[in-house]
């Protein structure tokens, strides 16, 4: 069993790496052809096949931990400037209360003009009927998303 294996191991330590040409041509109906040998009666052109390019997954690894930091640090950043954009260290229940209140109507407001699109339009009233829902998205992402 050792002379097998250690017969294996040689084989592999002494034998040429495989390297196929890979030639491109055209035929007359001008289709392009590949293939790995030449073709004798055509022209063709020899291609080169560039290595894949790999990442070792511990670079990868680390950079998802660097950019996961990252989103950390905006997420603190972010609600820092929430809670202290007011000079208040921490928003009030009635102030909260009224956030959500104002977040639930954009929502309500947004999703009767989706049932409006849905339901069928002109196109005068279904380019009003967009730019209000554009407009609703837009405060909608402001005022409850982002905060």
């Amino acid at each position: 069993m050792p002379r097998i294996l250690a017969f294996a191991i040689l084989i592999v330590i002494f034998s040429p790496p495989t390297v196929a040409e890979i030639y491109r041509w055209t035929d007359a109906s001008g289709a392009v052809h590949f293939t790995d040998t030449p073709p004798s009666n055509k022209k063709h052109q020899s291609v080169d096949v560039t290595e894949p390019v790999t990442v070792p997954m511990s670079e990868n690894l680390g950079q998802h931990r660097r950019i996961s930091g990252i989103r950390k640090q905006v997420r603190g950043m972010l609600s820092s400037d929430r809670k202290g954009s007011s000079g208040r260290a921490k928003s009030s229940a009635k102030a909260i209360a009224k956030q959500e209140k104002a977040c639930a109507s954009y929502r309500r407001k947004l999703a009767k003009v989706q049932s409006q699109l849905r339901a069928g339009y002109g196109i005068n009233k279904g380019n009003s009927l967009r730019r209000k829902r554009r407009s609703l998205n837009r405060s909608l992402s402001w005022e409850c998303i982002l905060r």
